[in-house]
């Protein structure tokens, strides 16, 4: 192959994810509901298998978890619709309060002499634009799980197709393609591995902020304990991003002392759910590189919007067990993934 031919490829490979990504950007809409649902059926399907195991019926399991999933997807969206409600309605108050309170440290800093131009530094920055965003954040996501009929229905055909793929991709690749339902079972197992842990890191990690946020009068707490369980899917940055609104509302409610307070208790949470637990249960090996999880949120961000932040890491992490699965691919897999100690 000449260099003018593997130049050419490479192009129009590059061409094609191009128009990939402007396709998928244009029909964010669909794909978020369905990804969602991807991501729910993904969770959701060592349940059904326990099920089937111990005797229940296919369709029997697969109802079961189809109602529990519709009661805690209820749940979300009416004790989040009445949070997100109430903070949308009072945020242009605590972004006045945060910018009066922000006014007032530069006038300190000021009295002790800090070379500071107060005035343009006033006119310029908006501490409350972090509030903002977060409100931006949940009713992006208010309004996706507000499509419950839509998730529902696709996540159970996907569980009811899920059990039957196995046997259909034996079937249509024959002797010959063994390996490649190998590859398969790999992958999914290791899909549903990663998943279920990192849910579970998450849930426990939302619980335990929005517990901590209530004990210290801070409002809203359930809405910052989705943002911080929504956010722990987020290595390394994701539980700093999810800390900064709830320690500035902190800060303009009851003042430093609670402030502090709240930004200990979300570093001693993450420090034992990300640094002690979910290492031990996911291993090293399960993990991405700081570079590919900022690029992947830049990413999914863009075509996505706030849902494609949330997702991108679930979505890169997917994409590196697939890599793994295969001895083809495994190099890039290990491309994607953390830091290679020396010795490993």
């Amino acid at each position: 192959m000449t260099a003018t031919s593997v130049k050419g490829n490479a192009l129009l490979i590059l061409a094609a994810l191009v128009v990939i990504v402007a396709g998928m950007r244009a029909a964010a809409d669909l794909l978020e509901p369905v990804l969602l649902a991807t991501f729910f059926s993904i969770v959701c399907a060592p349940a059904v298998s326990e099920m089937q195991r111990r005797g229940l019926p296919e369709w029997l399991a697969v109802t079961l978890v189809m109602i529990l999933l519709v009661l805690v997807l209820l749940l979300m969206a009416i004790g989040l619709g009445a949070s997100i409600n109430g903070f949308i309605r009072q945020m242009p108050q605590y972004q006045a309060m945060l910018n009066d309170r922000v006014g007032g440290l530069l006038d300190y800093l000021g009295s002790f002499g800090v070379d500071t131009d107060l005035s343009a530094i006033k006119e310029r920055l908006d501490v409350g634009a972090v509030m903002q965003l977060a409100g931006r954040l949940m009713g992006r996501f208010g309004s996706v799980l507000g499509n419950v009929l839509l998730i529902v229905l696709t996540v159970a055909f996907i569980l009811l197709e899920a059990s039957r793929f196995p046997a259909k991709l034996h079937k249509a690749l024959g002797e010959a393609g063994k390996g490649s339902v190998e590859v398969f079972d790999r992958f999914s197992t290791g899909v549903q591995q990663y998943l279920a842990i990192k849910s579970l890191m998450s849930l426990g990690t939302g619980l335990l902020v929005a517990l901590w946020l209530w004990i210290l009068d801070v409002d809203y707490p359930l809405l910052w304990g989705t943002i911080a369980f929504l956010f722990n899917y987020i290595p390394n940055i994701g539980s700093f991003l999810a800390a900064i609104p709830a320690v500035l509302l902190a800060w303009v409610l009851h003042g430093t002392g609670i402030a502090v307070a709240v930004a200990m208790g979300y570093m001693a949470v993450n420090m034992v759910f990300g640094n002690v637990l979910e290492p031990r249960l996911l291993g090293r090996s399960l993990g991405l590189s700081t570079l590919v999880v900022f690029l992947s949120l830049v990413l999914w961000g863009w075509v996505l919007g706030p849902v494609g932040m949330v997702l991108s890491v679930p979505l890169t992490m997917i994409l590196r067990i697939a890599l793994d699965s295969s001895d083809n691919t495994r190099w890039l897999a290990i491309l994607l993934g953390p830091e290679v100690q020396h010795g490993d």
